[in-house]
């Protein structure tokens, strides 16, 4: 098993208007996950649209998942909930449900600060011994982790990775090495933001969570496997084939290009969850010719 290491791809979560998971469409999408042999499926995380979803509707996804795939990948299941004791509820049930780990974002309305959000993430660990990434997203928790605060809660035996947003200079080298020389051996620390996916392994990070990889699970496989052997020149190759698809997914936002991506490559006709407009019809085109790149490496 490659927990918290290598590729971790990261579906959308096929649902009709009113949140109900459209099953078979779902257990499709994360066969093809699994075929392509990637190192772990993430579930229920941003682009799997989970803060849109009842905790009985993402019950439904775990149990659907672990299911279909359950033994064939580990899967990694977000349980981040505005509630404390929600979260907790809906980590014991990923647990009694097979699964390997759990991911957990800050998710609050009113700001959090670091003492609360460390109090948050030992109780969830209190409440299931999976292993947990923490998900460092400021851009839609508005909570950033500070290196204090992950070797704080690195403290913590459960807790065993950290999923980081893309640096804003770039800089993953100092970034992962500052973070190495104050987190304990063997502290995963991985990456999103999938345009940044070839710099960020080159880089040496230890695993990399994606959303193109939900849809496009062997294309960007190629990706993170040149970059982890170090061949600089296959992965900028790889990574020139996603260059249309970057484009997109900084300008329109991954999560509602994947959505449309599923409709044109008939995995599902599910659309994003409301008040989340669907990609615009005018940009199938450019979807398509993206798409098509792909299908050319």
């Amino acid at each position: 098993m490659h927990l918290f290491h290598g590729l971790s791809a990261f579906p959308i979560t096929p649902s009709d208007p009113d949140g109900r998971v459209r099953q078979a469409d779902l257990r499709s999408i994360l066969r093809r996950i699994a075929d392509a042999q990637v190192d772990s499926v993430g579930i229920l995380g941003s682009t799997g649209g989970y803060a849109y979803l009842d905790p009985d509707q993402r019950r439904a996804v775990v149990e659907a998942t672990m299911d279909e795939i359950g033994g064939r990948l580990p899967v990694i299941v977000g349980v981040g909930a505005l509630r404390t004791d929600a979260a907790q509820s809906l980590a014991r049930h990923a647990k009694a449900s097979g699964a390997d780990a759990l991911l957990v974002a800050p998710i609050s309305y009113t700001p959090l600060i670091e003492d609360e959000v460390f109090a948050h993430y030992a109780a969830i660990a209190e409440a299931s011994d999976l292993p947990i990434c923490i998900y460092n997203n400021p851009t839609t928790t508005h909570f950033t982790f500070s290196t204090g605060l992950l070797t704080r809660l690195a403290t913590v035996p459960s807790i065993r990775a950290v999923k980081m947003p893309l640096p804003a200079n770039g800089g993953f080298a100092g970034e992962i090495a500052t973070l190495r020389a104050a987190l304990p051996p063997g502290f995963s620390i991985g990456y999103s933001g999938d345009w940044g996916c070839a710099p960020a392994m080159l880089a040496g990070a230890d695993a990399f969570y994606s959303v193109a990889a939900g849809t496009w699970p062997a294309e960007m496989l190629r990706l993170v496997r040149a970059a982890q052997s170090g061949d600089a020149h296959e992965t900028a190759r790889t990574d020139k084939a996603f260059e249309a698809m970057w484009a997109l997914f900084k300008t329109s936002s991954s999560f509602r290009t994947v959505h449309r991506a599923a409709n044109l490559l008939g995995l599902s006709d599910a659309q994003p969850p409301l008040p989340i407009l669907p990609l615009p019809d005018t940009q199938d085109s450019a979807l398509r010719q993206a798409m098509d790149a792909l299908a050319a490496t």
